[in-house]
């Protein structure tokens, strides 16, 4: 599939933003804005009815799959195997679930136009899901945008214990397979230190940033990719 070429949208200097002051606002969620943004360590991030808004935050949030970490209690609940576990099987539900009001919260940043701008990258093969699956209801997810050898995770969402996690991990034993430099979480919470993010600076991470989308990366749709069918073997995978 032929991909729009980003060049000639040009965002206002980097410095402009940090972690609480947006970057620029304006534009639109073509997949030529998002495509640009992306590739130059931009993203989107906004509240329904306002324009949008686009963020550089510094420093920048990363996990590195050979730096990912789980905790002991939680490979023992991935050993037992209930839980299975696919990428772009069904990218839209996630993209609901994670659009679902959290407990505390009265609205969601994931609202329309947002789910059809992504769902547009999908469909071009960017954009990807990874879900953990209890039987046949989904029980969790996370998705995001993949350029080159880097993954600019968006969003993540679970319905049972630990099934966000379950799907972060297993998408990290996938793009550690893959080749991928790393996965982009943009802003640092305790969570996600507790599962082996790190804050780098944003120079830093433009610099890396660069190298990663020389990558190969992984084309195409990944729903027949060969990965773990099940959160044992995600386990497993991660103990290597």
């Amino acid at each position: 599939m032929t991909h729009p070429t980003p060049t000639k949208i040009q965002f206002p200097p980097l410095s402009a933003a940090n972690r609480s002051r947006p970057l620029a606002y304006g534009g639109t969620l073509e997949p030529e804005w998002l495509l640009a943004a992306y590739r130059q360590g931009i993203f989107p991030w906004f509240n329904e009815g306002e324009p949008v808004l686009w963020w550089s935050p510094d420093p920048r949030c990363v996990i590195r799959p050979e730096r990912f970490r789980v905790s002991r209690r939680l490979l023992r609940r991935m050993r037992r195997g209930d839980l299975g576990f696919s990428l772009d099987r069904a990218f839209e539900a996630v993209m609901a679930g994670c659009a679902a009001p959290r407990a505390g919260q009265s609205g969601t940043w994931i609202g329309g136009e947002m789910r059809e701008a992504y769902g547009r990258l999908h469909r071009m093969d960017l954009a990807h899901s990874a879900e953990v699956w209890q039987g046949e209801e989904l029980a969790g997810g996370v998705y995001g945008v993949a350029l080159g050898g880097v993954f600019f995770a968006e969003s993540m969402f679970h319905r049972r214990t630990d099934a966000s996690k379950i799907a972060l991990a297993g998408l990290i034993v996938q793009l550690q397979a893959w080749g991928f430099v790393w996965l982009d979480c943009q802003m640092e919470t305790q969570h996600l230190r507790s599962l082996g993010a790190e804050s780098v600076p944003r120079a830093r991470f433009l610099a890396q940033l660069r190298a990663g989308l020389s990558r190969p990366g992984r084309q195409g749709c990944w729903r027949d990719t060969d990965c773990p069918a099940d959160s044992a073997e995600i386990a497993r995978a991660l103990s290597r």
